[in-house]
């Protein structure tokens, strides 16, 4: 199904091999290309890429930009999130042509994202108010300092271009995020000085407020919740609970807490690993096919990537 797909991986780090199993179980060939030193940022090594039609691009979000540019005359390219870590950056890949680009935001897959996106069968109405608390212990780990996204000099931002990112998109894919409110940075990890946590507010362009807050220092946690003005949608580690009108009255006319409308039993990967798997065969889907990304599809994610930076 995918013979036509000459594969290259650029990076191998824990999402690369992600990927790798991906494909693997597949029966996908591919090879791995290592920039592990400066060396292989030179031309002539990524001449050698010509030869192959499709890629990966797993390497640390500083030098992503660098690859697509590089790469993205040769074949279809897979980039990991976020495409750019600076505004010169963002400027030049807009004015890149290529419809060949798919930059994963594989959150866009998710269970939670799908209800989110038909949320007026469930007759919702208005978004009120939502936050997002979403951490584990990434960054108690001794070994954390041998990970790239503990060292600032390679990951600017931390968590906010790593996790952040990926809420960020779902609220400007579906809401479209009017501004950026406010944004605090802060390293609480002693093996690593990059930031660890961060806390961002938001404003929608129908003015609901959004609170996201990410953390590698604190216990594993995921608590979504998005308050509408009919109703609810709540996602905890292991389902989503959606809940409506929001009024209901017990028999002495007070109110009451909402009907469940539905219940939806996840698992703690479900919006991490199964939406990776669904963004992977998206793209070799489009790719095997020789069709294009969506303008609108590349646009949004070029926007998202902007309120990071």
């Amino acid at each position: 199904m995918y013979s036509n797909l000459n594969i290259c991986i650029v990076g191998d780090g824990i999402h690369s091999k992600r990927i790798q199993n991906i494909l693997n179980t597949k029966k996908i060939k591919f090879e791995i290309f290592k920039p592990k030193n400066k060396n292989n940022y030179a031309k002539k090594k990524l001449n050698e890429l010509k030869k192959f039609n499709t890629f990966f691009i797993t390497s640390p979000d500083n030098t992503h930009f660098h690859y697509i540019n590089k790469l993205y005359r040769f074949g279809y390219i897979f980039c990991e999130k976020p495409p750019c870590t600076n505004i010169n950056h963002l400027i030049l890949l807009k004015k890149i042509k290529s419809r060949k680009i798919f930059y994963n935001f594989n959150y866009r897959f998710s269970e939670l994202y799908k209800i989110l996106k038909n949320r007026n069968k469930y007759n919702l109405g208005k978004l009120l108010y939502g936050t997002i608390i979403n951490g584990h212990a990434l960054g108690l780990k001794k070994d954390y300092n041998k990970n790239w996204r503990s060292k600032k000099r390679i990951s600017k931002k931390g968590i906010l271009e790593v996790v952040s990112i990926h809420y960020l998109d779902i609220i400007n894919s579906i809401f479209r995020i009017k501004n950026i409110e406010h944004v605090k940075l802060n390293n609480y990890s002693k093996y690593g000085n990059s930031y660890d946590n961060a806390h961002t507010t938001l404003t929608t362009k129908e003015n609901s407020l959004i609170s996201i807050f990410n953390s590698w220092t604190s216990e594993l946690i995921q608590k979504i919740i998005f308050v509408f003005k009919n109703g609810s949608i709540e996602k905890n580690e292991n389902f989503i609970i959606i809940k409506g009108p929001a009024l209901n009255l017990d028999k002495n006319n007070f109110t009451k807490s909402p009907k469940i409308k539905a219940k939806i039993n996840l698992n703690s990967k479900n919006l991490n690993d199964n939406s990776l798997l669904k963004s992977v065969e998206y793209f070799l889907g489009i790719s095997s096919k020789g069709k294009f990304f969506k303008k609108k599809e590349i646009a949004t994610s070029l926007k998202s990537n902007y309120f990071i930076i």
